[in-house]
């Protein structure tokens, strides 16, 4: 059986169904298929489960921390894993069922289950079921990546998408991978009371990070009781009675940890080996990663990748910002490209850090004369009264144009505060427009114009 639509949204993750009702809303006959689950990872096992996650974690930091502020809780206390993966499972299933509905009750929009696959360059089958469109948008993301790494076929692990399944406190979780989701497990994890160890082959974590960043990162969670084993180039692991043991150096056999669970968290592999892509001709790179110009137009014409499947960022806000552009130049006539959006993101951890554009390394290897700020957060007021002055802010300065080329703010509500800087870099304004600024006291930003301020030559 055949069905012959406009479009074909393929996925319905950030980027998908957005797209879908716009496109059906603009009068194009539109189908969007979903294989599993309706949101993709962002609402299932990805930002808003584990950021709710997060949520249940802080509020057991806080009640431990209450004394501090005179608040006296009397007796130990106690974190029920069962209703913290409750809560977070409804606040899933809300989300969840609110892009089915939102779907299935958009006009000129019909939705169908199952796994696709390309026939070819304008034809994807459903089971017994072909669809063809002139114009198909791919949208299937990622999935955690499995290392090869010996032992592991024979060891239980978990992953970012199966840990959202654990209703019990791991005794000793063990977590390969000192990186993003790496580090928002670690602190969540010990927050609840499991002891955490953090195995990262390099020599820091988060290397894509400064070196200061990365230091003063791993000092906030060493405070919580976090271990890290760092420099483990040669990882494997192995069942020793009921516990798992990793060991962590192939010179030194002694070299390893014994923990209750283990955790992989080692970046993303992209789910197009079962998507019929060599049918329709369209490229992939060496890692799976379909291949798009500025446009997100795949090499096939009349074929789009959109959000974690094209390798051109890793995160919920970039997949929904690369509908935005598909839609603007393909309904709105109004030209947009990837290559004009400023990189932003945030790590979730407590306190959490905020990132905008370049950072040192990358200035420096850039050949520009730059000015750099910087600013403890035990100067914020905000952080003061919250207790939490652990962290720092820096800006890097064009020395010419004296636009901002970068900042990082890792303190307190740095994954906030970090947007006045963005939205001043993405006006194309100088950073007197956020200096000369009145804002808000007490507040995290209203330091900005402070730490603009006191500029110095990076050297």
């Amino acid at each position: 059986m055949t069905e012959k639509f406009d479009a074909i949204v393929i996925g319905t993750g950030q980027a998908g169904p957005s797209l879908a009702v716009r496109l059906a809303k603009a009068g194009r006959k539109t189908a969007i298929i979903e294989r599993k689950l309706f949101g993709g990872t962002c609402v299932n096992v990805g930002c808003i489960p584990t950021k709710t996650l997060i949520a249940s974690a802080r509020a057991a930091y806080v009640a431990r921390r209450g004394c501090e502020f005179g608040v006296m809780i009397e007796g130990d206390i106690r974190v029920d894993m069962a209703r913290v993966k409750a809560r977070k499972d409804s606040v899933v299933r809300h989300a969840n069922e609110g892009v089915a509905n939102w779907l299935k009750s958009t006009p000129n929009l019909t939705v169908h289950q199952g796994h696709a696959r390309f026939e070819d360059p304008h034809a994807v089958r459903i089971a017994d079921l072909v669809l063809e469109a002139g114009e198909i948008f791919i949208n299937v993301g990622g999935r955690a990546s499995v290392p090869d790494m010996p032992g592991l076929a024979e060891v239980p692990f978990l992953t970012n998408s199966t840990m959202m399944s654990v209703d019990f406190l791991p005794e000793h979780l063990i977590i390969v991978g000192g990186s993003y989701i790496g580090l928002e497990f670690a602190q969540m994890y010990r927050r609840f009371g499991s002891r955490v160890t953090v195995v990262e082959m390099g020599p820091r974590l988060i290397g894509r990070e400064d070196p200061d960043i990365s230091s003063t990162i791993q000092s906030i969670l060493e405070g919580e009781g976090i271990e890290f084993q760092l420099n483990s180039e040669c990882l494997s692991v192995a069942m020793r009675a009921d516990q798992i043991a990793a060991g962590l150096s192939c010179e030194d056999k002694s070299r390893e940890i014994v923990g209750s669970h283990l955790l992989l968290a080692v970046g993303r592999t992209p789910n197009t080996n079962d998507l019929g892509l060599d049918k329709a001709g369209v490229k992939t790179d060496a890692r799976g990663y379909v291949v798009v110009d500025d446009d997100l137009r795949t090499n096939v014409p009349g074929i789009w990748a959109l959000g974690d499947v094209n390798g051109r960022g890793a995160f919920t806000h970039t997949a929904y910002n690369d509908y935005e552009i598909v839609a603007a130049n393909l309904l709105d006539h109004d030209p947009r490209r990837v290559s004009d959006r400023i990189p932003a993101y945030a790590l979730f951890i407590d306190p959490p850090l905020g990132r905008v554009g370049m950072n040192e390394r990358e200035v420096r290897a850039s050949g520009k004369k730059a000015l750099v700020g910087t600013l403890m957060m035990s100067r914020v007021g905000r952080a003061l009264e919250r207790g939490e002055t652990q962290g720092s802010m820096s800006v890097l300065i064009d020395a010419e144009t004296k636009k901002i080329l970068g900042a990082t703010i890792l303190g307190i509500e740095g994954d906030e505060a970090i947007h006045s800087i963005l939205d001043v870099m993405y006006a194309g304004a100088p950073c007197t427009a956020i200096q000369r600024a009145m804002h808000i006291h007490p507040t995290v930003s209203e330091l900005i114009p402070t730490l603009l301020g006191n500029l110095r030559p990076l050297v």
